[in-house]
């Protein structure tokens, strides 16, 4: 779909105090030893290249030797809190390999590496303002979808743990060209992702806004299709904005759907996860009643893009509840009811490029 991305750059939202307490109750708030802002202040930077020697859009930062030392020691403190819920044996063994800045994306992120002096083992995690709709998608993933992101908040300041797995695009340059079972199962996860991301109404699923994990099996692979970017939780107005298969940088996948997928199969897919969804919100009802009394009360985008997605979705679903929708989380909250009570549209897998 043409001109399918945000129409301006989304403004930071800051978190709430209601948000807040929703997040101290249920362990997701830490007293960190360092903020977001203190990482600013780095005396000299380097672009970060690929292994082919192309430019990341990250920048490899460094500190002056007493400042390190103070962010090497507060890092690993982070990252127990992260990891092991704060045992610190841990960090005897740890070390700041390297950090990375972001310059590209609305949370300007840092990316720490940290390394096992044992074995050299290294994992990531990441820092990052604060954004009411990123901790609304973070909750959501943890509530309706397969995947965990274990991430932790203090003020202004985001703590995520990174997810691993190929991103979209590369993915699609070098792994598409498989066996016809592969393919074939490639294909059945983008449906499913499709459909827990139209479901929740997260947005912008682009294809370098998602990484794929896989999985050896006992014949073929696994795939799971897992977002790392939560920025556009409900908060633009285009329902199309929401369907992954509407974006062009999707369309090889979607190729192998049309080559291996009958409506029908489709429509088995979707039908498969929304009950799996529906499952999670009943297992999680106490926590997710909690969760949406709090985001149908908050301002997490305008009234006019607000009223635009509350048209598109009563027009898609043929169903007048959605006028009655004030704020983004009653809009999230009305699509995932008629999931509930098994009104949910199907939609549509289009042709590449419609």
């Amino acid at each position: 779909m043409k001109g399918n991305i945000p129409s301006r750059k989304k403004v930071m939202i800051s978190v709430k105090r209601s948000f807040m307490n929703y997040l101290r109750k249920n362990n997701r708030t830490a007293d960190l030893p360092m903020q977001y802002d203190d990482l600013l202040r780095y005396e000299s930077s380097i672009p970060l290249l690929d292994q082919e020697g192309n430019d990341t859009l990250w920048e490899t930062v460094y500190y002056s030797q007493s400042d390190f030392e103070d962010v090497n020691q507060a890092m690993k403190l982070i990252y127990a809190l992260l990891k092991t819920d704060g045992d610190v044996e841990v960090l005897d063994h740890l070390t700041v390999a390297r950090i990375d800045f972001c310059t590209f994306g609305n949370t300007k992120p840092f990316r720490v590496r940290i390394i096992n002096r044992l074995n050299d083992n290294y994992d990531h995690f990441y820092i990052k303002k604060a954004d009411a709709s990123r901790v609304y998608g973070l909750e959501l993933e943890w509530l309706l979808s397969p995947n965990h992101v274990t991430y932790l908040i203090d003020g202004a300041t985001l703590i995520e743990e990174h997810v691993a797995g190929i991103p979209g695009d590369d993915f699609m340059k070098h792994n598409l060209d498989d066996t016809t079972f592969n393919q074939i199962r490639i294909a059945k996860e983008f449906i499913k992702f499709n459909e827990r991301c139209f479901v929740r109404l997260l947005g912008d699923m682009r294809a370098y806004n998602y990484v794929i994990a896989i999985t050896p099996d006992i014949e073929g692979s696994q795939y799971r299709m897992r977002p790392i970017d939560f920025d556009q939780q409900s908060f633009e107005g285009r329902k199309g904005f929401y369907l992954p298969q509407y974006f062009r940088e999707n369309d090889p996948i979607i190729y192998l759907g049309m080559q291996h997928m009958t409506a029908e199969t489709v429509k088995q897919y979707q039908l498969e996860e929304r009950s799996l969804i529906a499952g999670r919100v009943k297992t999680s009802q106490k926590q997710f009643k909690a969760l949406m009394d709090v985001m149908m009360k908050d301002e997490i985008s305008t009234p006019e893009k607000t009223r635009e997605l509350a048209d598109g979705l009563a027009h898609h679903h043929k169903n007048k509840r959605f006028e009655d929708c004030r704020t983004m989380g009653e809009v999230v909250l009305t699509n995932i009811q008629l999931l509930l009570e098994k009104d949910f549209k199907q939609s549509i897998l289009l042709k590449p490029g419609n």
